[in-house]
């Protein structure tokens, strides 16, 4: 059976072989404890700093800012919740977007249940927040402001470095999930002026079960696990090396090639809606037209279910909206906040192209998506 286009680089990539082959010998040879003495141990520990430089190089981070967590969900957690832990008992307000992962939503939901205020704000049309809305909702007890960088749905990017500067101004912290942005986007901590930062190594060719958080230096945190002291005693537990070093040369490949990787991945995704626009009368895009991720195609045809648009191909490997509850029937919750109508809602599908992605694929995606449109709508 020949294996579909894939168009889901948004839920994962494939593993670039640079990093495999990075990692074996972490896998097969090299077993060692960071934490021993010995000299496997140090050559784990030399290894797990090696991979902290190049993540730190590709943030404009310094290597102590950086944090090994086991994914990109626990390092929102420890984001919002060490950042609770670590505020005076006046500081009990939190801000989030309504399209926030819920990697962050849930950790924001469970601060609201222990007594803190938790402020949803809303988004346009596109996604994103206005701020003059951020502006109203900071108060003298915010805490922190966590808003992603990018929507892993729609694409759609955020004004992080206006919302860090409205934040800092009124003394409070500002989180931004950019599990999406990396390898796509330039990322530069200081351009953005975030205090917390959130990366995935699976969501840029990496391996999954890795993901790490900056933490700006000076930033008030606790740990939210509690063992020994890894991870500059945020992150108790023996490192995974395998891992770390493959996010290390995940971050060091992502690097070498932006901008390149940028131009390639939005001419791919505007032939691919070129394409399909010409064939479906009535396409819709959704998000931001110009600030979104260079990947992100996320559209709705018109008359149908992206379900069943998707399940009348077995050539397109794509999905109606994020990996994480894409079994849902309900609408998207993204969706819902942008104000977009049911049956527009229910007709979305994200297309995601990666490094991978070539030109046939683009025509072949596209050529196969429209006949299964023209096969499905009545």
């Amino acid at each position: 059976m020949n294996s579909p286009i894939y168009l889901d680089y948004n839920a994962t990539t494939p593993v670039a072989p640079e990093v495999s082959a990075a990692m074996r010998p972490w896998i097969e040879e090299q077993f060692g404890n960071p934490s021993s003495s010995h000299i496997y141990g140090q050559r784990a520990r030399k290894a797990v700093a090696q991979a902290r430089e190049s993540v730190a190089a590709l943030i404009g981070a310094q290597p102590e800012e950086i944090v090994f967590t086991g994914s990109a969900t626990e390092a929102n957690n420890l984001a919002l919740l060490g950042v609770a832990r670590a505020m005076a008992p006046h500081k009990r307000h939190l801000i989030a977007s309504a399209v926030e992962h819920p990697a962050v939503m849930q950790p924001a939901l469970h601060l609201r249940e222990e007594g803190w205020d938790v402020t949803v704000l809303p988004v346009d049309e596109f996604g994103r927040i206005a701020l003059d809305d951020l502006r109203a909702a900071l108060r003298p007890d915010t805490a922190l402001v966590s808003v992603m960088h990018a929507n892993n749905e729609v694409g759609t990017m955020q004004p992080v470095a206006g919302i860090a500067a409205l934040a800092h101004a009124n003394g409070t912290l500002l989180h931004t999930d950019a599990a999406q942005s990396a390898g796509k986007v330039d990322l530069d901590v200081a351009a953005l002026g975030v205090d917390l930062l959130t990366l995935a190594g699976h969501k840029f060719y990496g391996p999954k079960g890795i993901g790490a958080l900056y933490v700006r230096r000076g930033t008030a945190i606790k740990p939210i696990l509690f063992g020994a002291d890894q991870e500059h005693g945020l992150r108790p537990g023996t490192e995974n090396v395998a891992q770390i070093v493959g996010a290390g040369e995940t971050a060091r490949l992502a690097r070498s090639r932006l901008p390149h990787a940028t131009r390639h991945l939005a001419t791919l995704r505007d032939d691919l809606h070129r394409r399909l626009a010409e064939g479906v009368p009535g396409l819709l895009l959704n998000g931001h037209p110009d600030q979104r991720l260079p990947n992100t195609l996320h559209v709705s045809f018109p008359f149908v279910s992206g379900r069943d648009l998707l399940a009348a191909t077995r050539d397109v490997a794509a999905s109606v909206g994020s990996a994480c509850h894409s079994d849902a029937d309900a609408v998207s919750g993204v969706l819902a906040a942008m104000g977009c109508s049911a049956s527009r809602a229910r007709g979305a599908v994200r297309l995601s192209v990666g490094n991978p992605t070539t030109g046939k694929d683009i025509d072949a995606a596209a050529a196969c998506l429209v006949q299964a449109w023209r096969a499905v709508a009545p």
